[in-house]
């Protein structure tokens, strides 16, 4: 089964360095655009999981 990638709204129109993502299952495929042959996996529970905290700033502070 091909896996249908898909690119954030945010990535804008050159669609060149942008993280894209597909769901296969209960899992949720992960790839950056300018290296599509490297790819992680996580569960889709987990995924939902840093999406909520991203949407919450938990990862809005720069460690120095």
């Amino acid at each position: 089964m091909e896996l249908k990638w898909q690119k954030s709204s945010y990535s804008g129109a050159g669609g060149e360095n942008c993280v894209e993502i597909a769901g296969q299952g209960d899992t949720i495929m992960i790839r950056e655009s300018d290296a599509p042959n490297v790819r992680t996996s996580t569960s889709r529970s987990n995924f939902a999981d840093l999406i909520k905290g991203v949407q919450a700033g938990k990862f809005d502070h720069v460690a120095t």
